[in-house]
């Protein structure tokens, strides 16, 4: 893997992954006044997603228990309307966490930065996709992703406010 100086974070894309390689690059962020200790724990508890975030589904691990994401963790759910099959990448806790995505017309590349800040934390994701299925999502509907991640952002704010998952 190799840092892309060009998206403006410091995600460590896979060379295939690279935004400038891509078709589909989407970035999202959001400064939460929440401690990055219970905005990480949110995020890992995979399991939880589909419960305040609606755009997941069916969230089940193929190796181990879950309920939380951990380093080279499989796990199957529905995002967007398709069935994937993820394996997480990286992990550094409380840091970096990242994915793979394959389903039917899609192969993508999910990465997740938490860095802390004075009153809280901020949280920058990033996806690339390559496939026939996300090429066709973008024409019909251009902006989706980007409202959609924007909103598992959001709500992993207001479900990091409530405490501990």
């Amino acid at each position: 893997m190799s840092p892309d100086e060009n998206s403006g974070s410091s995600i460590r894309w896979p060379d295939e992954f690279r935004p400038d390689r891509s078709p589909i690059h989407v970035r999202n962020e959001l400064r939460m006044i929440v401690a990055p200790d219970l905005a990480w724990a949110w995020l890992i508890r995979a399991t939880r997603w589909p419960k305040w975030y609606k755009n997941a589904a069916d969230v089940r691990f193929e190796n181990g228990p879950g309920p939380d994401l951990t380093p080279g963790a499989v796990f199957r759910w529905k995002t967007f309307g398709v069935n994937l099959v993820s394996e997480v990448v990286e992990f550094v806790p409380g840091e970096r966490l990242a994915w793979n995505a394959r389903g039917l017309g899609v192969w993508a590349y999910h990465a997740w930065l938490l860095r802390k800040t004075d009153g809280g934390c901020e949280m920058i994701t990033e996806e690339t996709q390559h496939g026939i299925a996300c090429r066709v999502g973008k024409l019909l509907f251009p902006h989706r992703m980007f409202r959609w991640h924007q909103t598992w952002l959001e709500e992993l704010q207001r479900q990091a406010q409530t405490g501990p998952p």
